[in-house]
């Protein structure tokens, strides 16, 4: 992992700013000579910098996105918890932690901070960006906002706004965060178990009934507690709690809410995508409730380049995540189109 840092005031869509930025990034391979194979992997809600570890079926050696072949670099996003600034980092004013004092960010905000790296790391033109499911909105944006720079787009479980559905989702897991009586305390677990409960709820929406019921349903009739699917939830919302922060799990669902990309730009979705020229393959999960095939075929039709692919998977929003093979197939053949 590597470290940027910006030591110049960066002004916030929201109207605050932060006085510096640090940029945690991870690289795979080496740019060509004439920059032409660069792969940008913008990624979701809790994922880190190191993509060719969450997504190893995609990304590595072999893999259809190969750093024998591509310089691939995956920047973590503003207002996370692995390394670039968010609520965990020292404010240099105050020199202690933000913690909630840490201002709201948008999807913009992460791509400007995206943009600061790129034109650090010497990239005038991105091959390919890709993203899935929040990923998919920082590469949205940014192909609005620097088009020029972009070559192609592969998009997956994402939409063109954040959906009432989803603020609500949203809504909810920030609740559960704010019950939690520790939460704006200042120190680093604070909302620890509200995020817990925060993350059971998300677990709801990346699977759904078909997979919760093949996976987790207790073959003991007899039992009237401790079940096997009460356990798995439990165990996903501890897991979480160990390698995430509640603070940064808090202000990163307000910064998907915050997903428009006709926002200050007339309001018409639509239009906007029109606007997106570049080729793009899109894929959506048949089984997804978090951001169903619907928001993918809205993009489908009004993106003038674009391609979709329904995967038929059991497994929800996660699909994009799990079903790498497949995805890898769809992907290798559309680039060598």
């Amino acid at each position: 992992m590597n470290y940027f840092h910006y030591p110049h005031t960066i002004a916030l869509e929201g109207g605050e700013s932060l006085p510096e930025l640090t940029i945690a990034y991870s690289t795979y391979g080496t740019m060509n000579a004439d920059k032409s194979n660069v792969v940008w992997v913008c990624h979701a809600l809790t994922a880190n910098s190191e993509a060719a570890d969450w997504w190893g079926g995609i990304i590595g050696p072999g893999q259809v996105i190969d750093p024998e072949k591509h310089f691939i670099v995956c920047a973590n996003i503003l207002g996370s918890c692995y390394g670039s600034t968010g609520p965990l980092s020292i404010n240099p004013i105050t020199k202690a932690p933000y913690f909630s004092s840490f201002p709201l960010v948008t999807i913009r905000d992460m791509v400007k901070a995206h943009i600061l790296l790129r034109e650090h790391l010497g990239i005038e033109k991105i091959f390919l960006l890709m993203g899935g499911s929040m990923g998919g909105y920082q590469a949205m944006e940014w192909c609005i906002m620097e088009n020029e720079r972009i070559g192609q787009l592969f998009l997956l479980a994402t939409s063109a706004t954040e959906s009432a559905w989803g603020i609500a989702i949203h809504t909810a897991q920030r609740l559960a965060i704010e019950a939690d009586q520790s939460w704006q305390s200042p120190s680093a677990d604070a909302g620890a178990n509200g995020l817990k409960a925060a993350r059971a709820i998300g677990m709801l929406t990346y699977r759904n009934y078909q997979i919760m019921v093949a996976q987790q349903k207790d073959p003991d009739s007899e039992k009237i507690d401790q079940f096997k699917a009460s356990s798995y939830i439990q165990y996903q919302g501890g897991k979480l709690v160990q390698r995430f922060n509640a603070m940064s799990y808090w202000l990163l669902t307000k910064s998907m809410d915050s997903h428009h990309i006709g926002r200050g730009r007339g309001g018409n979705t639509a239009l906007i995508l029109k606007d997106i020229i570049q080729k793009t393959l899109l894929i959506g999960i048949n089984s997804d409730i978090l951001c169903p095939i619907a928001e993918q075929q809205f993009l489908n039709r009004h993106l003038p380049n674009a391609n979709l692919v329904v995967i038929d998977s059991n497994y929800g929003h996660d699909g994009f995540m799990v079903e790498t093979s497949i995805i890898s197939q769809h992907l290798s053949n559309w680039l060598e189109k």
